[in-house]
C-alpha cells in the first residue's frame, strides 16, 4: 500500500473533521475562481468594446469623458463639433470607416441612451472578427426609423413595428412629437451596444431644435475662416490638407427654410449639423498613431485611442479593486489552511499509538512523516477539486441575473489562466501545514506509543 492510499484511509477514518478542513479550503478556492472569471469578463468587456476602432474623434475635453461617453454611452457629452469636419475626415485617404454618433437624447424615461447614427455603423465589426447580428429585422435605412439593443428591447418588450418617441437632452419633460418606428433588434453583445437605441441620422437632423441655427452656424464657420479655429487634416501619403473653406452667406438667402411637416424627413445643410464623435478606424494602427497628433494640434477636435483609455481606468480604479478581492481571498484560503494544520495537528495525541505500532511494523520515520504531510496534500487538493467546481457551478447561478441587470455575458465554463496558478499554489501551502504534524509523528516514541 503506498503512503497516499494509506494517507487517504486515515482521513477517511475522521471524515467529517476531514470533510469540514477541505471544506474551508473548497469555499476559499470557489471566492478566488469567482473573483478571477467575473474580473475577467468585466475587463474583456470593457477592453473589447473599446477595440473596434483605432480612434474616437470628438471635441476637445477629457479623453476618458470622450470614451466613455461614445463607446460605453456612459457620462454626459463633452461638446459637439461641426459636420463638415466629418465629412472632410472621411474623405480622407487613411481611413476606412468614420461613423457619426449624435449623443444627448435619452428614451422617454430616460433609462437608456439615443444614438444618432448611420446604416454604416451596423456593418462594421464592433470588436475584431464580431459583426452585429439581428435577432428581429435589419439594419437602418433612413426615417425616423430606429435599431434598439437586446437589454432595451428587453426592457420595454418592444418588438418590431413598435413606436416611440425620445427626450431631448435627456430632459424628460421635453419630450419630442415626433416617433421612431423599431425596425431591428440586436442580438446580445454583451457589450454597451445592448443597453442603446440607435435611430438614423436623418431621423434625428428632421426633429426640430436638434439643427443648429443658420445665423450660429455661420458665425463659427467664420470664426473658423479668420484663423481662429482651423480644420486640418492631412490625407495619406500627402503633407496636408488646407484648412476648411465655407463660402459666406449671400444677401437675400438668409432665411431658414419653412419648418418641415412632422414625420417628414427633411433637409438640413451640412453647416447647421454637428456629431457629437466619430468612430475611425484607419488602414492601419500605425496611421492611426500618425495621426492622432496631428488632428490633436488643431483646435477643433481631440483623437483619442479608446483601449489606451479604458487600459489605464482599468490598472488605476478596476484593478486595485481585483487586487484587494484577490489578497481577501487569498487571506481566506490560508486561513483554511491553518485550520487544516490545526486539524491534523490536533489529531496527533490520538495518532500516537497507531504511528507507534507503524513503526513497530518496520515503518521508517521518513515514512511516517510522508504520510501525514500527504494527508494535508489530499485534504488541499480536495478542496481546490470541489472548490474549482463550486466556483463556476455558483458563476453559472449568477450569470443569468448578471446579464440581466448590466447586460454583461459571463461564460461560467472558462477558465481564467489565473486559475492555473492555484494548484502549485495549493500544493505548497499544503506542505507547510503538514510540516509541522509531521515532524510530530516523526518524533514519536515508539516504545511510550505502545503503551499508549
Amino acid at each position: 500500500m503506498n503512503l497516499f492510499a494509506i494517507a487517504w484511509k486515515s482521513i477517511r477514518q475522521r471524515a467529517l473533521a476531514s470533510s469540514l478542513t477541505a471544506l474551508s479550503v473548497a469555499l476559499g478556492v470557489a471566492l478566488m475562481v469567482m473573483v478571477l472569471v467575473i474580473n475577467g469578463t468585466v475587463t474583456r468587456m470593457f477592453s473589447q468594446s473599446a477595440t473596434g476602432y483605432h480612434l474616437i474623434v470628438g471635441a476637445k475635453g477629457s479623453p476618458l469623458q470622450l470614451v466613455l461617453n461614445s463607446i460605453y454611452f456612459m457620462d454626459r457629452p463633452i461638446e459637439n463639433i461641426p459636420y463638415r469636419y466629418y465629412e472632410q475626415l472621411k474623405k480622407n485617404s487613411a481611413v476606412v470607416h468614420a461613423i457619426p454618433f449624435n449623443l444627448g437624447d435619452t428614451t422617454e424615461d430616460g433609462r437608456f441612451r439615443i444614438v444618432g447614427t448611420i446604416p454604416e455603423y451596423f456593418d462594421v465589426e464592433y470588436i475584431p472578427e464580431k459583426k452585429f447580428q439581428f435577432s428581429q429585422g435589419r439594419a437602418l435605412t433612413g426615417g425616423f426609423e430606429a435599431v434598439v439593443g437586446a437589454r432595451v428591447a428587453r426592457a420595454y418588450g418592444w418588438s418590431l413595428g413598435s413606436e416611440f418617441p425620445i427626450a431631448h437632452g435627456g430632459n424628460l419633460a421635453d419630450v419630442h412629437a415626433e416617433k421612431f418606428k423599431i425596425v431591428g433588434i440586436l442580438a446580445p453583445t454583451g457589450t454597451p451596444n445592448d443597453r442603446a437605441v440607435f435611430i438614423h441620422f436623418d431621423g434625428f437632423y428632421s426633429i426640430a431644435g436638434h439643427e443648429k441655427p443658420v445665423e450660429e452656424a455661420r458665425a463659427e464657420e467664420e470664426a473658423r475662416q479668420a484663423g481662429e479655429a482651423p480644420i486640418i487634416l492631412p490625407n495619406a501619403g500627402s503633407k496636408t490638407t488646407g484648412p476648411l473653406r465655407v463660402k459666406a452667406a449671400q444677401p437675400g438667402n438668409q432665411s431658414q427654410p419653412a419648418p418641415a411637416p412632422q414625420q417628414a424627413v427633411k433637409e438640413v445643410a451640412s453647416e447647421q449639423k454637428q456629431v457629437t464623435a466619430i468612430l475611425l478606424q484607419m488602414k492601419s494602427d500605425t496611421l492611426a498613431y500618425l495621426y492622432a497628433p496631428r488632428i490633436n494640434k488643431a483646435p477643433v477636435a481631440q483623437a483619442v485611442n479608446p483601449i489606451a483609455q479604458i487600459s489605464r481606468l482599468l490598472n488605476d480604479l478596476v484593478g486595485n479593486v481585483r487586487t484587494m478581492l484577490l489578497v481577501l481571498t487569498g487571506l481566506i484560503i490560508i486561513v483554511s489552511g491553518i485550520s487544516i494544520f490545526v486539524s491534523i495537528y490536533n489529531s496527533m495525541a490520538d495518532r500516537k499509538r497507531e504511528i507507534a505500532i507503524m513503526r513497530a511494523l518496520g515503518a521508517r520515520r521518513g515514512t511516517v512523516f510522508s504520510i501525514i504531510v500527504a494527508e494535508a496534500v489530499l485534504l488541499c487538493v480536495l478542496g481546490w477539486i470541489v472548490g474549482t467546481a463550486l466556483g463556476h457551478a455558483l458563476v453559472f447561478l449568477a450569470a443569468p441575473i448578471v446579464e440581466a441587470r448590466s447586460d454583461v455575458l459571463i461564460n461560467p465554463w472558462s477558465f481564467e489562466r489565473e486559475e492555473l496558478l492555484l494548484l502549485p499554489v495549493i500544493l505548497v501551502l499544503s506542505i507547510l501545514v503538514g510540516l509541522l504534524p509531521g515532524l510530530t509523528a516523526y518524533r514519536v516514541d515508539v516504545a511510550r506509543g505502545l503503551q499508549e
